[in-house]
């Protein structure tokens, strides 16, 4: 089986068992956040091509009196903060890997302003399609370090396969029950990636 088909069927299974969950999700954030429900942002796939990933939406639209964005932290509401942590915020993005733009495993989609900012070995965590969890995410998640991170993506880019899938598939079910990892320290998710400090790896 080749890893297209191995996403395909694992996330046409996926909607359907937990299609409950949506609704309820649906239907939580619709009450305590408004509309939209979706979160949709654009991010570099397979080779950078830009796509639009969907989230369920985790922060409220707050603005100060400029009409600027409050920071994440100001606007992640405690449901928000729940929906992270247990990962259920990433669910709509099953329709991203029915549409062949994600895998259910691989290096996560950052912001499209990274591009410019990675070292060519770590580029090449874009030689695969963007994964729902990855191998980084069972290993520290947002406790690593940017450089320990696309060091694991890299690592998943040389030797991934549908053993290797399953195994991570698996281990992200302990980690997200475990709630390892959630937060890089003193920061909401993770800081921003501003390029290499120690040089080009």
């Amino acid at each position: 089986m080749n890893k297209r088909i191995f996403d395909l069927l694992f996330a046409s299974v996926a909607l359907v068992v937990l299609s409950p969950v949506f609704l309820v999700i649906a239907s939580i954030v619709k009450l305590r956040l408004g509309s939209p429900i979706l979160f949709k942002q654009v991010r570099p796939g397979y080779h950078g091509k830009p796509f639009t990933v969907l989230k369920f939406r985790t922060m409220t639209d707050v603005k100060d009196k400029d009409g600027t964005s409050l920071p994440d932290e100001q606007r992640l509401t405690p449901f928000g903060s729940w929906l992270r942590s247990s990962s259920l915020d990433e669910l709509p993005e099953l329709w991203n890997v029915l549409k062949g733009e994600m895998s259910m495993v691989g290096p996560r989609p950052l912001l499209m302003e990274y591009l410019p900012l990675y070292s060519p070995e770590q580029s090449r965590r874009h030689n695969v399609r963007p994964g729902i969890t990855g191998w980084a995410q069972i290993n520290g998640r947002n406790a690593l370090t940017w450089e320990e991170k696309f060091a694991l993506d890299v690592w998943y880019v040389d030797n991934h396969s549908i053993a290797v899938d399953l195994k991570i598939l698996c281990k992200t079910i302990a980690a997200v029950v475990q709630r390892k990892g959630i937060s890089h320290s003193g920061e909401v998710t993770m800081p921003r990636f501003v390029g290499n400090q120690k040089g080009k790896l």
